[in-house]
């Protein structure tokens, strides 16, 4: 196989590819054992006609047509390794030249991942929040805790904003029960509006075992569609805390005093934030070789992304959320080719470690079992993608360190919180 590349712009290129006969010898052996197991020819088993006869009975421009299609996909991803090429989005096939046992020729224009010019680091310094935990943070976190142990009592009163309550709902369209549309003695925290809309204003004033019926749209209905929503209300209930004290430390940590407890949400938030720290600066540095680079973008592959979102949607002439999908969609390409550059540019490779344990990480989000994620992720052919996000967030991490980092106060800052432990350094790179 002959190949010779034209690049066309940053983020496309021809391919020019010919192979005499001599090279897809593979390919037709392929062809006739797939026409072989769909033809019925008398006297012989599906598959096990003869070359000959599919000539003969089929004819061999059927067969041609079938070797062709098998050839173009494998050279195609031959020539696009030899000329060290990532190709992106649907090739543009053209065959130029068929000559029945003598040579194939095609071209192929397809958009690739750009070379970028990444900037110089020498001399960057980043700018973070310094580490400060104040007696308020303090505070505040030692009062969520203390709302955890907190008991909720049944009261006698009328609602208020900040009560919590017990209620039964009955959703209703045009006098029947939506779907799923009721719930019995569920309990709400009024005010803070994490229900239905128009459920707090509803509840607010009324007593034990009084109804109302208010009007709202519920999730899953047409827009613009409102239901009638009955609630009532069962109990009226008030959460009493424990008192702030040594008794409290000892019933909600492995602590003995509350000086003690306090000491530790201090360490703790210290080390969140010094991890925040860590976050801000990759985000700073990445927003800094985004300014100083030009990342070009295929615009066919934008096109065909936006589409492959709003098809299934049916919202292909939605004109509004084609602006919020393109942008949404331009700026994803945009740090993916950055990254990806980064990560050539350093030759970062992922350890075997390294993905188990961002799998272990995704699952846990998802609240999945980590053998379970990994199977989904494996049955939907997304572990490339995996790797290639893994590999991106490393490829920055390692980056970072050429930088200095400081806090707003002038502080430097200890990056060690960003390198990957030990094991996972050393253990062997992924194939």
């Amino acid at each position: 196989m002959k190949s010779a590349l034209e690049t066309l712009s940053p983020t496309r290129v021809k391919l020019t590819i010919e192979a005499p006969f001599g090279d897809l010898t593979d390919h037709f052996a392929k062809a006739y054992k797939e026409i072989a197991g769909k033809v019925t020819i008398p006297g012989f088993r599906k598959g096990k006609v003869p070359s000959h006869l599919i000539d003969q009975r089929v004819g061999r421009a059927a067969v041609l047509d079938e070797a062709i299609n098998i050839a173009i996909p494998a050279l195609y991803m031959e020539a696009a390794r030899e000329h060290e090429v990532r190709v992106i989005g649907r090739p543009e096939v053209d065959i130029t030249e068929l000559v029945d046992n003598e040579k194939l020729a095609f071209t192929i224009e397809v958009d690739v991942r750009p070379k970028l010019d990444l900037p110089s680091l020498e001399g960057i310094k980043l700018t973070v929040d310094p580490v400060e935990v104040s007696e308020k943070d303090i505070d505040e976190q030692v009062e969520a805790l203390r709302i955890r142990f907190g008991t909720l009592t049944t009261v006698e009163k009328t609602v208020e904003s900040g009560d919590f309550v017990s209620i039964d709902l009955i959703a209703r369209i045009d006098g029947k029960e939506v779907d799923g549309g009721s719930a019995n003695n569920l309990s709400y925290e009024v005010g803070t509006d994490r229900m239905i809309p128009g459920l707090d204003a509803a509840l607010v004033g009324l007593n034990a075992t009084e109804s109302k019926i208010f009007k709202s749209e519920l999730y899953g209905t047409e827009v613009g569609q409102l239901a009638d929503v009955e609630v009532k209300l069962n109990a009226v209930k008030h959460r009493e805390l424990p008192p702030l004290d040594d008794s409290f430390a000892e019933l909600a940590s492995e602590f003995d005093t509350l000086a003690q407890l306090r000491d530790d949400v201090k360490s703790r938030l210290e080390r969140l934030k010094s991890l925040e720290q860590g976050t801000q600066a990759r985000d700073k540095l990445l927003e800094y070789l985004l300014e100083n680079t030009n990342v070009p973008l295929p615009e066919k592959y934008v096109e065909a992304e936006v589409n492959a979102h709003l098809e299934p949607e049916g919202r292909l002439e939605d004109a509004a959320h084609r602006v919020e999908v393109e942008t949404d969609v331009r700026k994803s390409l945009t740090n993916n080719f950055l990254l990806d550059s980064i990560v050539d540019a350093e030759k970062v490779d992922v350890s075997e470690a390294e993905l188990t344990e961002f799998i272990i990480r995704s699952a846990m989000r998802y609240g999945m079992p980590p053998e379970q994620f990994a199977q989904e992720v494996a049955q939907a052919g997304q572990i490339s993608s995996l790797v290639a996000d893994v590999a991106r967030t490393k490829a920055l991490a390692v980056i970072l360190e050429q930088c200095k980092v400081v806090d707003s106060k002038g502080k430097a800052v200890d990056l060690e919180a960003l390198r990957p432990p030990a094991a996972i350094e050393s253990a062997p790179a992924q194939d």
